[in-house]
């Protein structure tokens, strides 16, 4: 299992990890109080943030399933479905269609209890250029 932490400002400033096992990516996070919106649950933007990194992840995998290759977001549209506190929550994606530079993605958000909190389609732009990780 490849597990990538801190690689981003962003990862490293909301905490979620990545792991890669099976070519398959999982993004998870471990809810604290900067986590939490003024509802009391886990914020929107946290979970579409790590909705759009798996979906990434998903896409740079699905090339050969080993290597990462660079990625950029065309559209993310997401679906909020339940409210989360506390916790771990796990983000998965699985390509669902597309072409050589063009590649779909549907992406959802479990808590620890198995509730579906969100979910996602987007459309992603795959590029040639590996990432050195």
């Amino acid at each position: 299992m490849r597990i990538i932490r801190d690689q981003t400002g962003a990862q490293t400033n909301i905490g979620y990890v990545v792991e890669i096992e099976d070519g398959k990516p999982r993004v998870y996070l471990d809810i604290d109080e900067r986590h939490i919106n003024r509802g009391n649950s886990l914020h929107g933007g946290i979970m579409a943030t790590m909705l759009d990194a798996v979906a990434g992840y998903a896409v740079s995998l699905s090339v050969d399933g080993q290597s990462l290759y660079y990625t950029s977001t065309v559209s993310l549209t997401v679906n909020y479905l339940a409210r989360v506190r506390d916790g771990r929550v796990v983000a998965t994606a699985r390509k669902t269609g597309g072409g050589r530079k063009i590649v779909f993605i549907d992406a959802e958000l479990t808590a620890e209890d198995g509730t579906k909190v969100a979910t996602a389609t987007g459309t992603f732009k795959l590029f040639g250029e590996k990432i050195d990780i």
